[in-house]
C-alpha cells in the first residue's frame, strides 16, 4: 500500500519575537492521500498558513516529522528542498505573483526555466498548460490585458507546468468576485478528477464547501477534520448581482 502523499506527525512550530515565543502549531498530525481535494480552513492567526508553509517545504517544523511522498524532508538541505518544490509541488497564491511586463506564456514557463529545460520544450509545455486552463488564445497577453480570473488561471497553469503531484493554493479566490471564484474552484475540481492532490488554504467557510475534505485549524490545533460531499462548482448558479 502506498504511503500518504502528505504525512504530518506531531508537528510544532515556534517563532521567537524578541523574548516572546509564539506557538503557531501545537502538535499537529494529519495524513492526506494522493488525489484528495482538501481545504485547510481557519481564521487569521490560527496556524493554517504556517502548516501550509511546512507542507510546501517553505519552512521546517520546530519538532515533529513531515514526510512528503513517503520521504522525511528534515535531512534535506536548501538546494534539495528547492528541487522537491520544483518537481513535486505547484503553488497558487492570492496575489497571482505574475511578472507584469511578461506574457502569459513566459510567466508559465518560469519554473521550467529554473529547471533548465530547452526553450522549445518550455514553450510547448507552457502552451499546453495554458490550454488546459482555457487560455490557449491568451498566450501573448501580459497580466494587464487579463481579467483577475484569467490572471489566476495563468497562475494555476504555472503551478501545473511542472506536472506536480501536489498543488498548494493559498487563498486563491481572495482577490476574485463571487462568480470568478466559483470558476476557479470548478477548475480545481476538474484538476482533482485527474488525480492531482490539491490543498486549498482559506478562511472562508463557503469556499471550503467545494472540497471533499475540510480540516479546521484553530489556535495551532486541528479543531475538526471531516470528509464531505463537495458542492459542484457551477459559475452559472451565481446571480449576476453578486458579480463585482
Amino acid at each position: 500500500m502506498a504511503p500518504p502523499l502528505i504525512s504530518v506527525q506531531d508537528v510544532t512550530k515556534v517563532f521567537r519575537m524578541g523574548d516572546v515565543e509564539v506557538r503557531a502549531l501545537r502538535g499537529v498530525s494529519l495524513d492526506i492521500e494522493a488525489g484528495e481535494f482538501v481545504a485547510i480552513r481557519g481564521p487569521s492567526g490560527s496556524g493554517k498558513s504556517t502548516l501550509m508553509n511546512i507542507v510546501g517545504c517553505l519552512d521546517r517544523p520546530t519538532t515533529g516529522r513531515y514526510l512528503l511522498d513517503g520521504k522525511d524532508v528534515a535531512p534535506l538541505d536548501r538546494d534539495a528542498l528547492a528541487r522537491i518544490r520544483n518537481r513535486l509541488l505547484g503553488f497558487v497564491f492570492q496575489s497571482f505573483n505574475l511578472l507584469p511586463r511578461t506574457s502569459a506564456l513566459e510567466n508559465v514557463e518560469l519554473p521550467l526555466l529554473y529547471a533548465g529545460l530547452p526553450r522549445a520544450e518550455r514553450h510547448r509545455r507552457a502552451a499546453r498548460a495554458l490550454e488546459r486552463v482555457g487560455l490557449a488564445d491568451r498566450l501573448d497577453h501580459p497580466p494587464n490585458r487579463l481579467s483577475g480570473g484569467q490572471q489566476q488561471r495563468v497562475a494555476i497553469a504555472r503551478a501545473l507546468v511542472s506536472e506536480p503531484k501536489l498543488i498548494l493554493a493559498d487563498e486563491p479566490t481572495g482577490n476574485l468576485d463571487s462568480r470568478t471564484s466559483v470558476e476557479v474552484l470548478a477548475l480545481f475540481q476538474e484538476l482533482g478528477r485527474t488525480g492531482i492532490t490539491i490543498v486549498l488554504v482559506t478562511h472562508e467557510p463557503d469556499i471550503a464547501t467545494y472540497v471533499g475534505r475540510q480540516i479546521v485549524v484553530r489556535d495551532g490545533h486541528i479543531a475538526s477534520d471531516r470528509r464531505q460531499t463537495p458542492v459542484r462548482a457551477d459559475p452559472s448558479s451565481i446571480p449576476i448581482e453578486d458579480v463585482a
